[in-house]
């Protein structure tokens, strides 16, 4: 059987990252003991391709995505299996993959609380204005009044999320403690008890946009979040609101946040996924305005921990794969046979 791993190119400072696609979350010794072959590259254009002709199995990451649309998955007559190596498959195309007979599956649960964490972190650092506050102490300056000017306490505030699955919360339990009000939007609304256990209080999105100070996306991109906030809803926010986004990037209307960061309708935007990925040099959310940004590279997921549960599943699926035994059925996200 042939393996391929795609994923981001190792460390320039040596670091041993186990789900870069050197090191391959460690599959090799386990994959060529059994004498499978096992490629890893982070190529996912044409030379991709060539490499899917004969593959049985591709292993791929929400971090450096291999889109896989009806073309790709037609010419890849010999893939059976796709693995997402993290959480959200949105860049294979789900219909496709269930008319070639491709099991989609991910390791569910394997990074919540790392993109938790992150969303708190990307919340504050967009609040109390710590970008610049740090840039200013590495550049050498002690403009305080620059900084204090736009930075404010959580507390108080109203915070929106969109999304309440395992990460929306996971970060709402986080929130708890800064004594802020959390509204959520969801198409499955909690029991009584669960909003009440943590801290949140259900609304319509149009009600959460209107009063949130801050918005948090925790929610899959799919039918009906593509776009999501597009220039109407971005307005409909509140002037000098905040908007935090480690979900999707496509769920955010590129230009029209630009837009909205541009004109100061938006006080910032914290991003840590794009569209596409890896992004471009020439993203537009990339030279936002100074201060309006706490932009990172879609690494909220990779923490070292998220990485060795990442591992810890990959390996479980692809030992059900090899002995012929059904996948377990959290991690399936296609199931060609169903």
């Amino acid at each position: 059987m042939k393996v391929v791993y795609v994923s981001y190119p190792p460390s320039e400072t040596g670091d041993d990252v186990p789900a870069s696609a050197d090191n391959a979350l460690g599959l090799r010794p386990y994959l060529e003991s059994q004498g499978h072959i096992l490629v890893t590259t982070t190529e996912t254009g044409d030379e991709l391709d060539r490499e899917l002709t004969d593959t049985e199995v591709l292993i791929t990451t929400p971090f450096w995505p291999v889109y896989l649309d009806e073309d790709r998955l037609k010419s890849a007559e010999n893939l059976r299996l796709v693995i997402t190596a993290g959480i959200g498959s949105d860049h294979t195309d789900p219909e496709a993959a269930k008319a070639h007979g491709v099991t989609v599956a991910e390791v569910t649960g394997s990074n919540v609380v790392s993109v938790a964490e992150h969303n708190v972190l990307q919340i504050l650092a967009l609040v109390r204005n710590f970008v610049p506050a740090h840039a200013e102490a590495r550049d050498g300056g002690w403009d305080v009044a620059k900084i204090a000017g736009p930075s404010h306490d959580l507390e108080g505030k109203t915070v929106g999320i969109v999304g309440l699955g395992a990460i929306g919360a996971r970060t709402a339990l986080r929130l708890k403690g800064f004594d802020v009000r959390m509204l959520y939007y969801a198409n499955h609304r909690r029991s009584a008890g669960e909003e009440a256990s943590l801290g949140v209080r259900y609304a319509r999105l149009d009600t959460l946009v209107a009063e949130s100070d801050v918005i948090c996306l925790a929610l899959p991109l799919m039918d009906g979040s593509q776009a999501l906030f597009g220039p109407e809803r971005l307005k409909a926010m509140k002037q000098g609101a905040w908007l935090v986004n480690t979900a999707r990037g496509a769920i955010v209307d590129r230009d029209a946040l630009v837009e909205a960061i541009e004109s100061g309708h938006l006080a910032g935007y914290a991003g840590d996924t794009w569209y596409p990925q890896p992004a471009p040099a020439d993203h537009p959310w990339r030279s936002l305005p100074e201060g309006s940004e706490a932009m990172t590279i879609h690494c909220s997921g990779m923490t070292r921990e998220a990485q060795d549960k990442i591992a810890e599943g990959v390996h479980e699926m692809l030992e059900a794969h090899l002995a012929g035994r059904p996948m377990p059925d959290d991690f399936v996200v296609v199931d060609p046979s169903a």
